[in-house]
């Protein structure tokens, strides 16, 4: 009797397994998106799209863009949230919940995607700087007198950045960038090849940073650029 039942459990067994799905491969999980919209494995409080939007445009206020940003990029400022080099409550909590391959996931996901097109500011300024002062010339042509580069040596004219080390300014809020500044100037954010954002900062006058931030934000002539705020003649 247990002979015979050796070959009917067999067959059964087999009968089993051709009933079973086989596995395939979920391009949800693969891209990214999954940790985008739902935040993965870390829950829903870790989806991405929670601050920085569903078109991943940010808020126009302290959320940045990262939709369309360099790749490279994107990871490096994960991996820099991860191990505390640059430091924020919610990022560095959700980076140390991805692992590397996660990170390059997510990265590449926002990566692909197009860059929001023009917006204002969601969170209007309580003084608004409409004034540039002499932030177009501070831009495009530094200060050499001081060691300043001009910011579009890296980022370009445009603000649309050059290369994949240097990461487009466009369709950042003034308030994004001035907050940026503040944090290289005091040594708060750091990681760039040979510390050039940190020596630019530096070289900046604290009264040329807001009206800076506002050309960045509004000045340069470029697709995506922000409408300037309410308040603004």
């Amino acid at each position: 009797m247990l002979f015979r039942s050796v070959p009917f459990l067999a067959l059964f067994g087999l009968a089993l397994a051709s009933c079973s799905p086989a596995p395939v491969d979920d391009p949800f999980d693969a891209t990214g998106e999954l940790i985008a919209l739902s935040g993965g494995d870390a829950g829903p409080q870790a989806a991405c799209h929670t601050c920085h939007g569903l078109n991943g445009g940010g808020d126009g206020a302290l959320v940045p863009r990262i939709a369309g940003m360099d790749a490279g990029y994107l990871v490096r400022q994960l991996g820099f949230y991860a191990d505390g080099q640059r430091r924020h409550p919610q990022m560095s909590w959700l980076a140390g919940r991805l692992d590397s391959d996660e990170r390059l996931a997510v990265s590449a996901y926002y990566a692909a995607m197009p860059i929001p097109e023009a917006q204002a500011a969601a969170i209007p300024a309580k003084s608004p700087q409409c004034d540039f002062g002499d932030a177009p010339t501070l831009y495009h042509r530094g200060a050499p007198d001081r060691g300043l580069a001009s910011c579009a040596s890296c980022h370009g004219a445009d603000g649309a950045g050059i290369g994949p080390g240097n990461p487009s300014l466009t369709g950042q809020s003034a308030a994004y960038i001035q907050e940026q500044l503040q944090r290289w100037r005091m040594g708060e954010r750091y990681g760039d090849p040979q510390n050039v954002m940190h020596k630019a900062a530096d070289a900046l006058r604290e009264e040329e940073i807001s009206p800076l931030a506002a050309y960045i934000a509004y000045g340069p002539e470029r697709s995506g650029r922000r409408e300037l705020p309410a308040g603004c003649p």
